[in-house]
């Protein structure tokens, strides 16, 4: 399975209107090589680079196999961020150039999660069930 965006090169810069300082909502996401068995897709964006350890971004899933994940959308149920939000959390560094990975998994089957989920919930119900799975990184670093 391979991911790829047209917002942003892999390890290149997201631009500020998928951040705090823009709009703050997703870039678009293409996927190829999908497993054919993947009944739903799991997306989680975090910052390894944090201050206080990985940052949770966003958390959906039972996406719909498909080939784009389009700008500002809500591909599938969301679970709760970092922010406190069940929503996109844009790069939001509060100093430096931080590292933003967009993680796709393909899965053999829906999670059923409720929406609000915490990441170690989502987590433990992938655990056995990912055929697949692909990440694109981007750099961010405020204006």
């Amino acid at each position: 399975m391979k991911i790829k965006s047209d917002s942003f090169e892999d390890e290149g810069n997201i631009p500020s209107r998928y951040s705090c300082q823009g709009e703050d909502i997703n870039p678009s996401l293409m996927l190829s090589d999908v497993p054919q068995g993947a009944r739903t897709l799991v997306l989680i964006v975090d910052d390894p680079d944090a201050p206080m350890g990985t940052w949770t971004h966003w958390l959906v899933w039972d996406i719909e196999p498909r080939e784009v994940i389009k700008e500002g959308s809500i591909p599938g149920i969301q679970g709760k961020n970092d922010f406190g939000k069940n929503d996109y959390g844009g790069p939001c560094p509060p100093s430096g150039t931080h590292r933003y990975f967009f993680k796709i998994y393909a899965m053999d089957s829906k999670l059923g999660l409720k929406e609000g989920a915490s990441r170690s919930m989502l987590e433990e119900s992938m655990n056995g069930h990912v055929l697949d799975k692909c990440s694109i990184m981007g750099r961010y670093k405020r204006k």
